[in-house]
């Protein structure tokens, strides 16, 4: 029977403890926006650590890294990004488009890479409009010039344009499921060059980069899905930039304010019935007594005690004991000394 009932305990104290295991969750964001799911800085800085743009786009599709967190065809697994290119003279534009569906494409970012006087290269990374609001734009000014830079304007060159698409990947691509914002966040941020330093502006530099980019652009998520633009699922805001600090700013407490009512009619005490009496004078008026209040202020009492008439028996005490000369108790009397 004991033998029994420890078994019944042990029981008992498993089962209490699963459940009090199951109570524990994880508490995530739950405003989360599709432009949560790709970091531009991240973006940025594996463009500035790699040698060409195909180890580029390696970079942004490595199952280790996982740099995207992007499913826009909500099919359950991260999509697959390509790289495409562009240039005129000495400029390059650089897509980075989602693979979504058969000859399927949207528009993530571009990277606009313009070569200004004889050392010097601009790069701005651009958000879809679609996907982060007009004017998102990350500048990255990197400690060391990226080795991509000779790639663009050395004598090896050649345009990049991503031989993948929908169904056929490289070998090393394994897609994945994508995590929650705040784990996605954790994850990317250890990805980026702490040593490189990131600005935000809203002012395209390269005129020719827009142009290209009009020639080239892909939004057949954005054309079936109007709805989902930034501007549609983020109503009032302008940009990722924008949504962050507001992200940012202390959030209004619900506590509601009341208007002060204002009395009515209804809210005047109805009468009880009673009659009043119309000859009702104050107590010191019924007695007789005069108020001892004048000019709003009342007099003090006097401190003298006033003095009772003494009666026949203290009279009579008084009488008998005229004449005796009373002593301090404790204390020898004194003679007056004798004249002489």
């Amino acid at each position: 029977m004991r033998r029994i009932f420890g078994s019944l305990l042990i029981v008992l104290f498993v089962v209490s403890g699963n459940l009090y295991a199951e109570d524990v969750t994880t508490v995530e964001a739950t405003d989360t926006d599709i432009s949560d799911n790709l970091d531009l800085e991240a973006v940025a800085s594996v463009f500035g650590e790699a040698k060409d743009l195909e180890e580029f786009e390696k970079k942004l599709n490595d199952p280790e890294t996982q740099i995207s967190n992007l499913d826009l065809n909500e099919d359950g697994e991260v999509d697959y990004l390509r790289v495409m290119e562009t240039s005129k003279g000495d400029t390059h534009l650089v897509t980075i488009q989602a693979v979504i569906a058969k000859d399927q494409y949207q528009d993530v970012a571009t990277i606009d890479v313009e070569k200004i006087g004889k050392d010097e290269t601009q790069v701005q990374v651009v958000g879809d409009v679609y996907m982060y609001g007009p004017g998102y734009i990350v500048e990255p000014v990197y400690v060391h010039p990226p080795v991509v830079f000779m790639f663009f304007w050395g004598p090896l060159y050649h345009p990049w344009h991503s031989p993948f698409y929908w169904g056929y990947y490289p070998p090393y691509y394994h897609p994945w499921h994508p995590y929650s914002r705040n784990r996605y966040r954790r994850n990317v941020e250890v990805n980026i060059n702490v040593n490189n330093s990131y600005s935000h502006t809203s002012v395209r530099k390269s005129k020719t980069s827009i142009d290209l980019q009009k020639e080239s652009r892909r939004n057949d998520f954005g054309a079936k899905n109007p709805d989902k633009s930034f501007s549609k699922r983020n109503d009032g805001v302008k940009n990722r930039q924008e949504l962050n600090q507001n992200r940012e700013k202390p959030k209004a407490t619900n506590t509601k304010v009341t208007d002060v009512k204002k009395p009515t009619a209804n809210d005047v005490k109805k009468p009880t019935g009673r009659q009043v009496q119309q000859d009702w004078k104050p107590a010191s008026e019924r007695t007789g007594a005069t108020s001892k209040v004048k000019d709003n202020k009342a007099s003090a009492p006097s401190k003298k005690a006033t003095s009772k008439p003494a009666s026949s028996k203290s009279k009579n005490n008084v009488k008998s004991n005229a004449g005796k000369t009373k002593q301090p108790m404790g204390r020898p009397s004194r003679r007056a000394p004798k004249r002489r």
